[in-house]
């Protein structure tokens, strides 16, 4: 069970669980930060007017395009 919840999935693209906290961590905070951005940009369009767009495409640059392609 515990490696179910804590290694497997690590071990499965090829990080530790330390590696992986701090990936997915990185990943969680830039799409709470886009998140929140875009919200603001709701409710006043003159700011953050790309901050969205820019982490989206940030976040499908390191998930997608810089995979491994060995896997």
């Amino acid at each position: 069970m515990f490696a179910r919840l804590f290694t497997d999935h690590p071990h499965s693209v090829e990080e530790s669980y330390g590696e992986h906290l701090v990936v997915a961590g990185g990943f969680g905070m830039t799409m709470i930060l886009g998140g929140l951005a875009c919200l603001v940009h709701a409710l006043i369009p003159g700011l953050f007017v790309s901050t969205g767009s820019r982490a989206i495409t940030q976040l499908h640059a390191r998930m997608v395009t810089h995979r491994r392609r060995d896997r």
